[in-house]
């Protein structure tokens, strides 16, 4: 077998045969993309990933970011991958042709995505931070700051980052500490101390652009008093050159997995000179972080899959080509050993994988989609796409980030011994997988803010608009006999979720906000199995649709293989969600009610 980390054919099924993002050239906006040419951006980012990620993959995961005097020292590969992606125009892809983009579909921008954090996921974040970032700045920053920063930035010469998190200010950004102090030359001296940076300074790029939270002097108390700040490590000397911004690195953090990209601690203003320039409004900055956050939540999920993808296919062919044992109807000790895909577990972990991985994908195209459908529909539809994204962002951020750890840990099983030692690649796709549930708001956090504010969102809409989206899935899935049953499976289970969620809003209302959100992370669960049910049952009608319709056995068993899966996700994965439900529900509130001084022991 072929040693493959994506499946092309599989990729092409999702774009073109479930979602048909080629269909979306038929509208203005994306009217200089068509089948063939969207194709060669696949192609292109294939060869990429191919040939320049994947062959570092193990020697930037030994080879670890060094900080030496206050610099950090990366891969030389990093440097040689941004330029790169400045050059084919990647970090610029899905920005608009008057702010130097090539308005790229996001659904093939997330395909490209999930390619390249399969082939090396440290170096992957590199162009996508500066991607979000330049997004903020084109929709939020000034027209002079706009010109200054994004040509750099598309060329992959400058990188951009999210400067949040602080000691004393994790998730927690109502409490931010770091200094904004007004001046009268145009923009604002920076004080303090931000922790967690990815990839905050380093020797790849000649610059880094933060994008940095802070709260100017007099400002409410809380998120209301937090602004944006475009805050560089170098500032323009009126001159054309470049000199220090007061922004030091003090370290860098020594990491589980995620190795070869660094996270930086970084100082502002230690000297007294480091300046920042506002973007947008005062006291507007976590509003508009937060669109580089979701922006960043469904990347981070991309991720995920991505990883899990990898880890799938090593495993796969391993499992094709490891003889080990007998099949169990055998009684004859003498007869020659089988390959360990013939065994019923392996056959169950492999089924594990493939369910998560390519379930994943489908709902990381579905919300991209979405947000395509932003740049083309009707105004009195821009509601519906904007809330099912916002629905779906912690649900595509944290369903592959959790599953995508069990999915990997599962192909890493499957190797046995050899799983957990370096000979094979499974273990490290385990530690670069450890960090999605932790980084760009953790699984509680993503729990929270489905159950806590996108459930409720817009009275209940963006809640609405999700269930509709399934209930049409489910209806057409009925219309087919064999898939039938499948559908008022589903059917079944969203009526449960249904339920649940009505139950809890009741202690919402009743002002028990502690028991409300005491399950919030189950909730999410739940909720993401309902979501990758949908986009099994969708991705199963289409390939049962093909499947009778077809001759070549390639393709037959390509669409078999697909139904097959989505069975496999009906049968072993989907049930959970009626144990959810019961822990959900159930008034003795365990978590909330245990006093601390019972952990002492």
């Amino acid at each position: 077998m072929e040693e493959k980390f994506i499946s092309r054919q599989n990729l092409n099924f999702t774009l073109f045969e479930v979602f048909q993002v080629d269909k979306l050239s038929q509208h203005e906006y994306f009217k200089e993309f068509n089948k063939d040419t969207l194709d060669m951006v696949l192609k292109t980012s294939y060869i990429l990933a191919e040939r320049m990620m994947k062959p570092y993959l193990r020697e930037m995961d030994k080879n670890t970011p060094e900080y030496r005097n206050g610099e950090v020292y990366v891969h030389p590969v990093v440097k040689e991958y941004m330029e790169k992606c400045g050059e084919i125009g990647l970090i610029a892809a899905p920005f608009p042709n008057t702010a130097g983009g090539q308005q790229l579909p996001r659904a093939i921008l997330a395909a490209c995505n999930y390619m390249f954090a399969a082939a090396n996921y440290s170096l992957s974040v590199y162009p996508g931070l500066t991607s979000g970032a330049a997004n903020l700045i084109l929709n939020f920053a000034s027209k002079e700051l706009q010109d200054y920063y994004l040509p750099k930035m598309f060329s992959g010469q400058w990188q951009g980052t999210m400067a949040l998190t602080e000691p004393e200010a994790g998730s927690s950004l109502s409490d931010i500490k770091t200094k904004a102090i007004r001046t009268d030359e145009g923009y604002f001296k920076i004080k303090g101390n931000k922790i967690f940076i990815s990839a905050g300074t380093h020797s790849g790029v000649t610059n880094v652009v933060h994008l940095m939270l802070a709260r100017i002097e007099g400002a409410p108390s809380g998120v209301k008093g937090i602004s944006l700040f475009v805050v560089p490590k170098y500032r323009g000397d009126g001159k054309g050159g470049l000199i220090s911004n007061d922004v030091t690195c003090s370290g860098i953090e020594h990491k589980l997995g995620y190795r070869g990209s660094p996270i930086t601690q970084l100082y502002m203003g230690e000297n007294d000179d480091c300046r920042g320039w506002l973007v947008g409004e005062e006291n507007m900055g976590l509003s508009y972080m937060f669109r580089m956050m979701n922006e960043e939540r469904i990347n981070v999920g991309i991720g995920a899959i991505g990883i899990a993808s990898a880890a799938y296919y090593e495993s796969l062919k391993y499992a094709t080509e490891r003889k080990q044992g007998r099949p169990l109807s055998s009684k004859d000790p003498n007869s020659p050993q089988c390959e360990i895909i013939e065994h019923a577990d392996i056959k169950r972990m492999l089924l594990f994988q493939k369910a998560i991985v390519e379930g994943s994908l489908s709902l990381a195209v579905q919300v991209s989609f979405y947000l395509d459908m932003l740049s083309i529909c009707k105004e009195e539809e821009k509601e519906k796409y904007e809330l099912l994204a916002e629905f779906l962002t912690p649900i595509v951020k944290t369903y592959p980030s959790e599953k995508g750890i069990l999915s990997t840990s599962a192909g890493l099983q499957i190797l046995g011994g050899y799983g957990y030692c370096e000979d094979f690649n499974l273990e490290l796709f385990y530690r670069d997988a450890r960090i999605h549930p932790i980084h760009e708001g953790t699984t509680g956090i993503q729990g929270q803010d489905i159950l806590g504010r996108k459930v409720t969102m817009k009275n209940g809409r963006a809640f609405n608009y999700f269930i509709s989206e399934v209930e049409k899935t489910v209806a057409e899935a009925e219309r087919e006999e064999t898939l039938s049953k499948y559908a008022m499976e589903l059917k079944e289970y969203l009526a449960l979720f249904k339920s649940t969620t009505s139950e809890l809003l009741k202690i919402a209302a009743s002002g028990k906000i502690e028991d409300f959100l005491s399950d919030a992370t189950l909730y999410l669960e739940m909720a993401g199995n309902i979501a990758i049910g949908w986009q099994w049952l969708l991705q199963g009608l289409i390939a049962y649709k093909k499947s009778t319709a077809i001759e070549n056995k390639f393709l037959k068993n390509f669409y078999n293989a697909k139904v097959t899966t989505m069975k496999y996700f009906f049968r072993y994965e989907l049930p959970l969600i009626k144990s959810l439900s019961e822990i959900i529900l159930n008034d003795q509130r365990i978590t909330v009610n245990i006093d601390k001084e019972l952990f002492e022991d």
